[in-house]
C-alpha cells in the first residue's frame, strides 16, 4: 500500500506581514497548524509526521525572526529533506513595505520581536528583513500584503496551496451584521428574519454547529424554506461562475450575532454544495467571540 502524500507548508516572513492570518487560512483548509516551532526541533519533527501520515496529512508551520540565523539554514535543510522524502512542501513568505509594517505595529501596540532597548522599530524591521532574506530567496511564493485586506490575503494563501486546475473554490462565510458586512463577497444572504435561538436560554451558549440548535431551527418552516431556496439558487448559478473560470466565489450569510442562524445556514449549504463541488470552505468570522457571548 502506497503511503499517502503529505502536504507541509512553511509560513515565514516579516513580522506584521500577515503570518497569523495565513496560518488561520490554512487551518480553514484542514491543516494542522503550529506557530513558532523552534527550528532546532524540525529534524525530529520530520520523522514523527512521516510515521503518522493520517494525523499529519496536512501540516503548516510558522517560522519567524525569533529563530537565529543559523536556525534558518536548518529550516532550508529540513525543506530539502521533506522533498527528498516525497513530501509536498511549499515555503510561503509574507512581506510588506516598511511604512506599512510601522503603521501596523503602531496601531496594534505590539512589540516587534527584534526590538531592543537601544533599537527603534524601523531599525528592527530592517534587521529582520536582512535576517530573513535567505528564506525569501528560497520561497516558492512571496506574498506582498501592503495593499491587501485580511480577506484578500486569505484568498491568496488558499490559492497558493489549494488551487486546482480548472477548479473553483467556494467560500461560505457566516458573520454578524452588527459587526459590519464583510468585503469581497459575491453573494449575500440575510438570516435575521428567521427565528433566533439566542432567545432560548438553553440554546444561547451553543452555536449553529450544535445539534440542539439545528433541530430547533429545522422545526420552523421558514428556516427550512430559506435553506432550500438558497441551496437551489446556488446550485443553479455556481456552474455558470465555474464556466467563466472564476477561481473563487464567496457567499456571505449574516445574522444579528453571527453565532446561530448564519452558522447553521453556512454549514448546511456547505454540506449540500460538497456533493457537486470539490473545494468548499467554511469560515465563521465571529468564532473567536463565541465564548464571550
Amino acid at each position: 500500500m502506497n503511503k499517502p502524500v503529505q502536504d507541509v507548508v512553511i509560513v515565514s516572513g516579516m513580522s506584521g506581514g500577515g503570518k497569523s492570518t495565513a496560518l488561520n487560512a490554512l487551518e480553514d483548509l484542514g491543516y494542522y497548524c503550529i506557530d513558532n516551532l523552534p527550528a532546532a526541533m524540525l529534524p525530529d519533527f520530520g520523522p514523527q509526521i512521516s510515521a503518522n501520515p493520517e494525523l499529519y496529512k496536512k501540516v503548516a508551520l510558522g517560522i519567524d525572526a525569533r529563530s537565529r540565523e543559523t536556525d534558518l539554514q536548518v529550516v532550508i535543510d529540513w525543506i530539502e529533506w521533506l522533498r527528498a522524502n516525497n513530501f509536498n512542501c511549499k515555503l510561503i513568505f509574507l512581506t510588506a513595505d516598511k511604512s506599512v509594517l510601522i503603521k501596523r505595529f503602531s496601531e496594534t501596540l505590539r512589540r516587534h520581536p527584534l526590538t531592543r532597548r537601544d533599537q527603534i522599530l524601523p531599525d528592527a524591521i530592517e534587521n529582520e528583513k536582512q535576517l530573513l532574506e535567505p528564506l525569501r530567496r528560497y520561497a516558492d511564493q512571496v506574498i506582498e500584503s501592503s495593499d491587501t485586506n485580511i480577506h484578500q490575503l486569505r484568498r491568496q494563501v488558499w490559492n497558493c496551496v489549494d488551487r486546482r486546475a480548472g477548479g473553483m473554490t467556494i467560500v461560505l462565510q457566516s458573520f454578524a451584521f452588527k459587526r459590519g458586512v464583510p468585503p469581497d463577497v459575491d453573494f449575500m444572504f440575510d438570516a435575521r428574519i428567521l427565528p433566533n435561538p439566542y432567545w432560548e436560554e438553553e440554546l444561547r451558549p451553543l452555536t449553529g454547529k450544535h445539534e440542539a440548535v439545528q433541530q430547533w431551527l429545522e422545526s420552523d418552516q421558514a428556516v427550512v424554506s430559506m435553506t432550500q431556496d438558497i441551496q437551489a439558487f446556488m446550485h443553479s448559478w455556481l456552474p455558470a461562475f465555474q464556466d467563466a473560470q472564476r477561481s473563487y466565489v464567496t457567499i456571505g450569510i449574516g445574522c444579528t450575532g453571527g453565532k446561530h442562524r448564519s452558522v447553521y445556514l453556512a454549514e448546511k449549504l456547505a454540506t449540500s454544495l460538497r456533493k457537486e463541488h470539490e473545494n468548499v470552505l467554511v469560515h465563521h468570522r465571529e468564532a473567536s467571540s463565541w465564548n464571550n457571548t
